[in-house]
């Protein structure tokens, strides 16, 4: 959709808006809204009223909101932040600031609620601006943008000043404009994240297709009419006939880690590589890993139980996150977090028994769950089963599979790129119009306009064929 300007601008004097619409009146932000209201207005209540309770969690980075927790007044008054009914609030700590968290308070439990402390509250003047239209204007990238460049603090703990809000100078159009452009963003951005979802799902479909094709064709094969036969372990089910089933620790000799001692200087930052669970990113993003965060020297080999690995290992997390795995391109070490599978050449390719364990995924998830700390203790990685067709035939099941998962890999690509420009056009939607780049006053008469044209071309259509 296109948009035209207002037929006259004039210059702002707010050096970052630069021209606005004529008749649009520049104004701070304190002269618009009450910033962080008094608690005083519920002081007279009871202690035992149930109000909302909001923690940081139940506020979305979509303007949702989860009401489902109350609490009583008394034991929220003193050390939460205070809000009504109509309130518009938003994250000030990073990253929940920068990630959009903020929302209208709609629906509240008495129409009073607290929240977490880092919640920055801005009531409505509504004789000058609406509860929506104020929610778009502090969800806008503009807003956001010079929020960020204004937070103080240190790390996890930067916030904006409730000063950058009081002082944030705007445009602002007459109260019944600011109605019309925020029904259209309602209605525009509730279009875009319905497009946004529908993305969503197809990535979600593309890559449950990726693993049930590793799945199938690691465990059945290529070919589709091959006789089977039960392979005996459970998560294999029916292997063909003339594969064979064995423990993984059969097919690839078993190689565990150590950490040198990490008091002696001199047995780190040798040059040989050292596979950590600081690495698992890594692991997890490609079949290969040719560089690790840590180095070892053979020094740090030769005094610990860490053992210099050929290229082309198979590594595999035992701790954290369970069987995060990929192939060595070099000769490496690994810490006692990881198991290495050193294939036998006569045996299985390396390339196989990565993606055998792609396909073991829940099936060591099983070894895991309800753990508190995630591992998978040394009996159960001996008893690991896999199925074996012979060399040749894993070599054309390699082949395939890396291109199916390329070829969906790629259409996951072009998917997530849709997203993020569907989520750029929203945001700039949303910019363009509190800034009066656009002018929307009249998009309900078009869009009445399109579906009465809509409507006449089916009815011709019916009548005439």
């Amino acid at each position: 959709m296109s948009f035209p300007k207002y037929p006259e601008y004039k210059d702002s004097g707010v050096e970052w808006l630069g021209e606005v619409p004529a008749h649009w009146q520049v104004k701070r932000m304190r002269f618009v809204a009450t910033l962080n209201p008094s608690k005083s207005e519920v002081r007279h209540w009871p202690d035992t009223a149930e109000v909302s309770f909001i923690p940081m969690e139940a506020v979305g980075e979509d303007g949702s909101l989860d009401l489902t927790q109350t609490r009583p007044l008394g034991e929220v008054v003193g050390g939460y932040t205070y809000l009504s009914e109509g309130d518009v609030t938003f994250a000030k700590i990073t990253p929940c600031f920068e990630n959009g968290k903020g929302a209208i308070m709609q629906g509240l439990c008495e129409g009073v609620g607290f929240g977490t402390t880092e919640l920055t509250v801005a009531r409505p003047d509504t004789s000058q601006v609406t509860g929506g239209y104020l929610y778009r204007v502090i969800s806008s990238r503009p807003f956001r943008e010079l929020g960020e460049s204004h937070m103080y603090g240190a790390g996890g703990q930067k916030r904006v000043p409730d000063d950058f809000l009081r002082n944030f100078e705007l445009a602002w159009p007459p109260v019944p404009e600011q109605t019309s452009i925020a029904a259209f963003l309602d209605h525009e951005t509730a279009r875009i994240d319905s497009l946004v979802e529908e993305q969503q799902r197809l990535i979600e479909l593309l890559k449950e297709k990726r693993q049930a094709v590793i799945s199938h064709v690691v465990t059945k094969g290529l070919a589709p009419d091959v006789p089977l036969k039960d392979s005996g372990v459970e998560w294999l089910g029916e292997v063909p006939e003339h594969w064979e089933v064995m423990r993984v620790k059969h097919a690839a000799k078993l190689e565990s880690g150590h950490t040198p001692n990490k008091e002696k200087a001199e047995y780190w930052d040798g040059g040989i590589p050292w596979v950590s669970l600081n690495d698992s990113k890594e692991l997890a993003r490609s079949d290969y890993i040719d560089e690790t965060k840590f180095s070892i020297s053979c020094l740090g080999v030769s005094n610990s139980s860490a053992r210099l690995l050929p290229p082309r290992t198979v590594v595999f997390t035992r701790d954290a996150t369970i069987g995060v795995s990929a192939i060595t391109t070099k000769e490496m070490a690994v810490s006692q977090h990881l198991i290495a599978w050193v294939c036998r050449e006569d045996a299985v390719i390396s390339e196989y028994l990565l993606l055998v364990f792609y396909a073991m995924k829940e099936e060591l998830d099983r070894y895991t769950f309800g753990a508190t700390i995630k591992t998978i203790g040394m009996p159960d990685v001996r008893s690991l089963s896999m199925p074996l067709p012979p060399l040749p035939e894993q070599k054309e099941v390699v082949d395939y599979v890396l291109a199916e998962r390329d070829r969906l890999d790629g259409l996951i690509a072009e998917a997530q790129k849709a997203s993020r420009l569907l989520v750029e056009r929203r945001s700039a939607l949303i910019s363009a119009a509190v800034t009066g780049k656009i002018d929307v006053r009249g998009w309900q008469t078009d869009q009445q306009a399109d579906q009465s044209e809509m409507l006449m071309a089916a009815e011709a259509r019916a009548t005439y064929g």
